[in-house]
């Protein structure tokens, strides 16, 4: 690990392990407290792992993943549903995380999706430190409560969700690929309440659907069929549409008679929608298009990044491992990438932080 950092020491550790090490995940814990009291060591389960810019999705594997940050603070917390706070009660955010907003912290967190309201959690984060990168994933790889582990420090937690603050000379620059390309114009809410779409562009949604889908060509008119889903513009404080800035919801249902369409998100009138399908041409060329965006900008190459994938993605999207990973280091590397399969996905869409789902979520670090 030394070697690899250049002779320095690691003031983070990061393992990220496939089921099969579920049973040795104390003893990686003693390891690093000994070899590297300093670090904090943070980490979970995940159906594959990512490491050395490679995709691990079958068999027994390990990343462990390390970074020497001189200059930055770093607070690991454990959460439990329980004692989650109010969303509107910052100040309990700010102890519980251990670290004020004034710091403007970066926050990764790893959450057990069968024991806590990652969405929830998300949520009160974003409230208590708004404008703040927030990153990270669901723990995957088990099939209930209790099978999946997170770790941080000498703990080694089966319920909740654990989150690593960073304060101090570190950049971190989130990339979301959500997967998706877009169908038909994008078009205007007239009418919603709460979670269903009641009019778009005066006119009924279902009706509106139709009209696109007869527009279509037969690979198109298939995937609607199960590769349907609605993108939902989040940035309200801009007047330009940015297709780029869609949140990505399920259509969980659809009203015949009145032709309003259910959305697994909260849509008001004004807001503006677009539906898009997902499928691997798609993830490809939304991927490509972000990190070709990235490297056009000409901003400085990180010195290290992760990768927070869904199940979803890798060789069963692609037909092939390292889909991802390689697009990445073809537009961006060479550079370190770790991370790990997600259930769920976090970051950022429009200023605010969402789990998401079938996503890459890169997080790009470098010295502030």
């Amino acid at each position: 690990m030394e070697e690899q950092l250049g002779g320095e020491r690691p003031q983070l550790l990061l393992a990220f392990a496939s089921p099969h090490h579920v049973g040795a995940c104390a003893r990686m814990s003693s390891l690093a407290q000994q070899l590297f009291p300093e670090a904090v060591f943070a980490g979970c389960t995940g159906l594959g792992v990512i490491g050395n810019a490679h995709e691990a999705e079958e068999g027994p594997a390990l990343s462990l993943n390390g970074a020497v940050l001189p200059r930055v603070e770093i607070v690991g917390r454990h959460f439990v549903m329980s004692s989650l706070p109010p969303h509107d009660d910052v100040g309990i955010w700010h102890e519980r995380v251990g670290v004020l907003p004034r710091a403007h912290p970066k926050l990764m967190v790893l959450a057990d999706p069968f024991t806590i309201d990652a969405p929830e959690l998300v949520a009160g984060l974003d409230r208590a430190y708004p404008g703040t990168e927030k990153f990270g994933g669901l723990a995957s790889g088990g099939a209930g409560a209790g099978e999946q582990r997170l770790l941080l420090g000498n703990a080694i937690h089966r319920a909740g969700a654990i989150t690593v603050a960073f304060s101090g000379d570190l950049q971190v620059e989130t990339l979301i690929a959500q997967g998706c390309r877009p169908i038909g114009p994008p078009m205007i809410v007239t009418r919603a309440r709460e979670g269903i779409v009641l009019e778009l562009d005066e006119g009924p949604p279902l009706n509106v659907l139709s009209e696109i889908y007869s527009s279509l060509d037969a690979r198109d008119r298939e995937l609607v069929q199960h590769s349907l889903f609605l993108g939902i513009e989040m940035r309200q404080d801009k007047v330009q549409f940015e297709a780029g800035e869609l949140l990505v919801r399920n259509i969980v249902g659809v009203d015949q008679e009145s032709g309003a369409l259910a959305v697994g998100a909260s849509v008001h009138p004004m807001q503006v929608i677009q539906f898009v399908l997902r499928d691997a041409h798609a993830a490809e060329q939304d991927l490509r298009q972000l990190l070709e965006q990235r490297r056009l900008a000409q901003a400085a190459r990180p010195a290290g990044a992760l990768l927070f994938s869904c199940t979803g993605r890798g060789s069963g999207l692609f037909g092939h491992p390292d889909h991802d990973t390689e697009l990445f280091q073809e537009k961006l590397g060479p550079v370190p990438l770790g991370g790990f399969f997600c259930n769920g996905e976090i970051g950022p869409v429009g200023g605010s932080t969402f789990l998401h789902g079938y996503t890459s979520a890169f997080a790009l670090f470098r010295a502030g």
